[in-house]
């Protein structure tokens, strides 16, 4: 498994410096939210050439480093039909930008059915989720013509909240340009951690074949909320995800979030160690 993590928690320096530091810091691919990590030029979609998606390339494969994921965490269940032109447009680019730069996905949660991106009962209901697959389907159908994967995360308080539900969107979209990634901690709250075990073995049978990228977390119980924390500090049963995905992806995209430049390396190591001994 080649591990990474998100080049928004590595420490604030260009990118150039930010590349090298996790390069150092011993990690093999990086999860990139161009808004994030770039403030030096502009990133707006106007901005996305393929010059610009080359020179990243020539930066990433300087350092000996994927891009695991480009990030692109818009609400594509927005109602107000002119934001979601504009969101859908912003997709579009970002694939585009992906198929020059070498990204492995162009990675999205799933939104909400509102402006605010916030969670409500809605979420969870049918029309929602149809709203989210009629809107998702011109983005990966235009991933399929630019040769570029999407894949959709699933979150529990937004529309695909469980694995259930992603099962369906695959199936209905049923392209093979559709993938998951899969984020075992995004799947608990506060009412169904003590399922984690349920609810991880679900997530691998009805999306193990599917899942492109994993992302890597802990999470604790504090105040009566779930917190996420960096791996190794919490009560994720990551021994219980990592056998099988030694077994059926090798060499898969693993990118760690939560953490910070202070305890980068020690959550890198313990994920490591915990994968050698699986």
């Amino acid at each position: 498994m080649q591990f990474g993590i998100r080049l928004h928690d590595a420490a604030q320096a260009p990118i150039e410096e930010r590349l090298k530091m996790i390069k150092e810091q011993g990690f093999a691919c990086a999860h990139v939210a161009l808004s994030k990590v770039i403030s030096e030029n502009s990133v707006a979609e106007s901005a996305l050439t393929p010059g610009y998606a080359m020179y990243l390339k020539r930066l990433f494969a300087k350092n000996d480093l994927d891009i695991a994921v480009l990030g692109c965490y818009l609400n594509l269940a927005n109602p107000d039909p002119e934001q979601l032109k504009a969101i859908q447009n912003k997709y579009l680019a970002n694939i585009r930008f992906a198929a020059h730069l070498g990204a492995g996905v162009v990675g999205t949660e799933t939104g909400a059915p509102n402006t605010a991106y916030k969670f409500e009962e809605a979420c969870w209901g049918e029309e929602a989720l149809q709203i989210f697959i009629k809107n998702l389907r011109p983005v990966v159908k235009y991933a399929e013509q630019m040769g570029v994967l999407v894949a959709i995360e699933p979150v529990v308080r937004h529309i695909v909240c469980n694995p259930v539900r992603a099962r369906r969107v695959l199936d209905e979209i049923d392209s093979p340009n559709l993938r998951i990634i899969l984020d075992p901690v995004n799947l608990l709250e506060i009412y169904n951690y003590e399922k984690q075990d349920e609810i991880i073995d679900e997530a691998m049978e009805l999306l193990g074949k599917d899942v492109a990228v994993l992302h890597v977390k802990d999470f604790v119980i504090k105040d009566d909320k779930l917190v996420s924390v960096p791996v190794g500090q919490g009560q994720c049963h990551w021994d219980r995800i990592i056998p099988y995905m030694k077994k059926e992806k090798p060499f898969m995209h693993a990118t760690l979030e939560n953490t910070k430049p202070e305890n980068a390396v020690e959550a890198l190591n313990y994920i490591k160690t915990l994968y050698q001994k699986c």
